[in-house]
């Protein structure tokens, strides 16, 4: 009898094992898609489609409000001569990605997304108030819920309004980052934060962060890593995702 239990006591040690193994793991997230391929580009349906093909763990995206308050996905502030903020939706969908497509509505990538499984990194712009911010913020909301995708969305900013409005206006226990790398894991929590999502180097100069984050029950990304030896160090620490413009290179690297 007790060498049974001595057999299965150690059968559930090392399950017990495997899955702490499996949930440290660092997570792979493509910034602006898995764009670095043929017939893509950067927030491009074809870059979400792609990112899902090799199983990343998330798709990071760029999301802007309209002159006439809708919701486009973009990076740059101004893309092709046109200044996404002072340009109407028709405007803005007019201009073609380096692809071929147009650069898409939200509800297009919204709706690409439903047919896909990887998680949703949605990153809200900095705008120039904070009225359209909480505008974009209540717009992004209801439509993610609309879809039927807010168990699989994650929000960023680098606006700390824009992040305080998230956490406010989400379903609760929505993840919810802030970008900027100027507060401490503290204060992340006390904002009701999932966790800290900085550029790599703000980890380098506050290594401590990331365990602080994770005592505190955090998580940690680090943005936008293409390194090798950048990547090997941050999953060395123990952090949570990466965030990369060269996902194949990492899920390499965190897999061996």
């Amino acid at each position: 009898m007790k060498l049974k239990e001595i057999l299965l006591t150690s059968a559930l040690l090392l399950a017990a094992f495997g899955t702490a193994q499996a949930q440290q793991q660092t997570q792979v997230i493509a910034h602006r898609g898995f764009w670095k391929t043929p017939g893509s580009a950067q927030n491009s349906l074809a870059a979400l489609v792609k990112a899902d093909s090799i199983r990343c763990y998330g798709s990071e995206f760029d999301v802007w409000l309209t002159s006439d308050n809708q919701l486009v996905v973009n990076h740059d502030d101004t893309f092709r001569g046109v200044t996404i903020q002072d340009a109407s939706l028709a405007v803005c969908t007019a201009v073609r990605l380096d692809n071929g497509e147009t650069l898409p509505t939200l509800r297009q990538y919204l709706e690409r997304a439903r047919t896909l499984h990887t998680r949703l990194i949605l990153e809200l712009k900095s705008h120039r108030t904070p009225e359209q911010e909480t505008r974009a913020v209540q717009g992004i909301i209801r439509m993610v819920h609309e879809l039927g995708l807010d168990e699989r969305t994650e929000y960023i900013s680098f606006s700390r309004h824009a992040t305080r409005e998230f956490i406010r206006l989400a379903p609760q226990g929505t993840p919810v980052y802030y970008l900027e790398g100027d507060a401490d894991p503290q204060t992340l929590k006390d904002w009701g934060c999932a966790g800290a999502d900085y550029h790599f180097k703000v980890f380098r100069q506050h290594p401590e962060w990331i365990e602080q984050c994770h005592r505190l029950g955090l998580k940690v990304n680090a943005w936008t890593v293409n390194k090798a030896e950048d990547m090997q160090w941050l999953i060395d620490h123990g952090v949570d995702f990466i965030t990369t413009n060269e996902p194949v290179l990492l899920q390499q690297i965190s897999n061996k």
